[in-house]
């Protein structure tokens, strides 16, 4: 018998990324790196590097060649293989190749997830991406299509219904929670409907001028805000975290100066609107504040329709 030193070692780094995709299942930390819509398709991955795994173990042990018949196909003009067998001197190419494969299981396994923050939000853009986000909803005041002809927010939660979330609403039950946007008294920003009720809000702030609001989020802090204002902000993600973005409103507080950038706090206030480098955005007037713990699930994810 041959023992293949790197088929063993393909072997073994298939093995790696299906115990790498389960331990993250089972520790609940695969929501920090993709949308829970995915969550399937991701356990169906590590299946899949399972079975390849097994699959490669056949050809880790071979019975050695006693004549000198190649596998490969020759022809008169071609007597070489056009392709590696997993046999072929380790050169720095290979090195390479291996080193680039292996940088995500190293990372995987020995760095904790983390979690997005505050210095991802600066970086990401902060303040500019909140304030692109509210004027290109303030031109959306139709339930239909805009001007340009693109859907509405309405369509595209609706159009979102084909995938599966944590949770799915059928569209009698979303109309009836914008109805109740409408008329209650206060505005409850739970995770479910936070991206849909950050929408409605900075579609029309002035129709939601005086009522009372209740958030969660991290403390966000940039130059030119004021030294009692800070944004509670979330993040939310739509695929994975690469195209994670930043939302979240600006908020009046005594106290703002004194808090350090990602506390998470629960609030309650008042909306109203200010002026933010010259765009009018809508902001929140603390009246009740409590710091909290991170939560299990410091992310967002869009709003999803069920058409029946």
């Amino acid at each position: 018998m041959k023992f293949h030193f790197q088929q063993a070692v393909r072997a073994f780094i298939l093995l790696a990324f299906s115990v790498l995709l389960l331990k993250l299942h089972f520790s609940g930390e695969m929501t920090k790196f993709i949308n829970p819509k995915y969550e399937g398709l991701s356990q169906s991955a590590s299946v899949l590097f399972l079975i390849l795994f097994i699959i490669q173990t056949t050809r880790i042990w071979t019975v050695k060649e006693t004549s000198h018949h190649h596998h490969c196909h020759h022809d008169d003009h071609d007597h070489n293989c056009s392709h590696d067998h997993g046999d072929s001197p380790f050169n720095i190419r290979k090195l390479i190749a291996y080193l680039v494969i292996v940088f995500p299981l190293v990372t995987g396994f020995l760095l904790p997830a983390k979690v997005l923050d505050a210095s991802i939000a600066e970086k990401k853009g902060g303040m500019a991406v909140i304030m692109n986000q509210t004027q290109k909803l303030e031109q959306k005041t139709t339930p239909t299509t805009n001007d340009a002809g693109e859907p509405s927010i309405e369509e595209n939660l609706i159009n979102q219904s084909r995938l599966s979330v944590p949770k799915v609403y059928t569209k009698e039950e979303y109309e009836q929670l914008q109805q109740q946007l409408q008329q209650s008294s206060i505005i409850e920003m739970n995770d479910d409907l936070f991206s849909s009720y950050y929408d409605e809000i900075n579609m029309d702030f002035d129709k939601y001028r005086g009522r009372e609001i209740k958030i969660k989020g991290f403390v966000y802090k940039e130059e030119g805000l004021q030294k009692d204002q800070l944004v509670i902000a979330r993040f939310m993600i739509t695929h994975c975290v690469a195209d994670a973005g930043i939302i979240g409103f600006i908020s009046e507080l005594p106290e703002a100066s004194s808090l350090e950038m990602n506390t998470w706090i629960d609030v309650e206030g008042v909306l109203d609107t200010t002026t933010y480098n010259g765009t009018e955005l809508p902001i929140i007037k603390i009246t009740n504040w409590k710091k909290i713990k991170e939560p299990k699930e410091p992310y967002l994810y869009p709003v999803s329709v069920k058409i029946l």
